[in-house]
């Protein structure tokens, strides 16, 4: 129980940080004039005090946060800021009748932080437009990691800094850094994020998306969340350049930001070449995207091609890089095209990157572990290292990538039961949990891309929930709290 104290004056620090956070849509409600400043007020005005409240009880206790401080304090946040982030879904001083319930409104923040996109709201349209605002900037901080951001604008975390934001980081190697500090490392990361974030505004605005609508989406196509201000997305939109613009950037932002910055630094593109995942990711995704457009085309769905490329490169691109986004109902398609979208979601996007699922990195470490192993078939006395980047990967990266995948089938299953018992068919079930804990967003069946999670019982909402964080923090930082170990002393 004493541990809970070590991490309360850093939690107090950052849900003060989150109360600033909510001052983004406090600020869009007074320049729209929506009437749901009062609301943002008092959320502000809640957040603060809790984060006062760790603050002041912590104070006593802090030390320099250890590796299971690191664990429990983004464990904790994960779990903190979601319930903190629905008081204004909820507090009645607001014109009109729209309001969640806790459950609902805990699943909207959990999809918009860990970036996966789904929504519970049936009408996104006719929300006001500080409540958009919000949700769109969730994604965004989501995208790259709300402890990434406080690491690089709150030193006072100190040498703890590197302990969240490794537990927070995606992939099996979390050790690389920018910068000889960690603190240097996610201002780089934050500023590449913020600059390409505001290149995108332009682009949407060029397309011709409104200012506020383009800010919106540019948040969630570079956090790859999913969320939009139309009811149906990109459906609604319906503008081809919009979509290339969506196209480009959500392939951008599947791509680990280090390597988008040592481009730059060394202003080549061979740090694409030579980064272990971006030729992969950008293989599958965009030989698959065309082998769709082909199938759509020549099986006689579309008559004409351009129709068949426009709906398969961006549905593709969509789901492969769990960003969600659908211009068209591709529930509709042979039901093999949009399984096999989901699965690329599973796996395709990088670590570093903003997407979910297990990333390519440990896809590609397998692959060559495979090839390996068959090599050695040949020449049983050969001594064949397995290398990355000119690095020698030890076995014990394989090992844990092999128990990582296990884990999360057995996870996957463990989520699609619970889904079953609560009354969803086979289809929903299945591909809503996969859809959850990989982060894509939306699903087949009742929360198909032209639905929502809604319909779904209470129930069904915190699995789908829980799926979205133990996935977001790729299982073992979620689980590790869980087991007698973590809590001995």
């Amino acid at each position: 129980m004493k541990r809970f104290f070590y991490i309360f004056h850093s939690l107090g620090i950052l849900t003060l940080f989150w109360a600033v956070m909510l001052v983004i849509p406090y600020i869009f409600s007074l320049i729209y004039e929506d009437g749901w400043d009062k609301n943002f007020l008092y959320a502000i005005g809640i957040t603060a005090g809790i984060g006062a409240f760790f603050y002041l009880i912590g104070f006593p206790f802090h030390r320099e946060l250890r590796i299971k401080d690191g664990l429990l304090l983004v464990f904790m946040v994960w779990l903190l800021f979601p319930a903190v982030g629905t008081i204004p879904f909820m507090l009645p001083y607001h014109p009109g009748d729209f309001s969640l319930s806790f459950t609902h409104a805990y699943y909207e923040v959990m999809s918009g932080l860990t970036t996966t996109g789904s929504t519970v709201i049936a009408d996104v349209s006719s929300l006001p437009k500080s409540i958009n605002a919000w949700r769109h900037a969730l994604i965004w901080v989501g995208g790259m990691g709300i402890l990434v951001l406080a690491v690089a604008i709150l030193p006072l975390l100190g040498i703890g800094g590197h302990q969240v934001m490794r537990s927070e980081a995606t992939g099996p190697m979390k050790e690389e850094k920018l910068t000889p500090r960690i603190a240097g490392t996610a201002k780089i990361l934050y500023m590449l994020y913020l600059s390409s974030t505001l290149f995108c505004v332009l682009c949407y605005r060029w397309a011709g998306l409104s200012w506020f609508d383009a800010w919106c989406h540019a948040g969630s196509t570079m956090g790859l969340g999913g969320f939009s201000t139309y009811t149906n997305g990109y459906a609604d939109i319906n503008n081809p350049r919009v979509e290339l613009v969506a196209c480009i950037f959500m392939l951008i932002a599947g791509i680990n930001f280090a390597t988008h910055f040592t481009a730059l630094r060394t202003r080549s593109l061979k740090a694409y070449l030579q980064c272990p995942e971006a030729i992969p990711f950008l293989t599958v995704v965009l030989s698959s995207a065309f082998l769709i457009s082909m199938y759509l085309f020549l099986s006689g769905y579309y008559t004409n091609i351009e129709s068949a490329f426009r709906y398969g490169f961006f549905n593709t691109i969509s789901l492969a890089t769990t960003t969600g986004y659908a211009n068209i109902d591709y529930a509709l398609w042979p039901i093999v095209l949009p399984i096999w979208m989901l699965i690329l979601g599973n796996f395709s996007s990088s670590a570093g990157s903003t997407g979910g699922g297990v990333k390519m990195i440990r896809m590609v470490i397998l692959c060559k572990q495979i090839g390996i192993e068959l090599k050695s078939l040949i020449h049983p006395r050969g001594v064949f290292p397995l290398k990355i980047k000119k690095r020698i990967i030890d076995r014990s990266v394989v090992g844990s990538i092999l128990l990582f995948l296990i884990l999360y089938t057995l996870i996957f299953m463990l989520f699609s039961i619970l889904l079953l018992i609560s009354g969803l068919d086979y289809e929903t079930a299945l591909s809503a949990t996969l859809a959850s804990i990989s982060n894509i967003g939306p699903a087949l069946g009742e929360a198909g891309p032209m639905g929502n999670y809604g319909v779904l019982n209470d129930f069904s909402i915190w699995v789908c929930t829980f799926a979205m964080l133990v996935g977001r923090l790729e299982l073992f930082t979620v689980l590790i709290i869980f087991t007698p170990v973590f809590w001995r002393k």
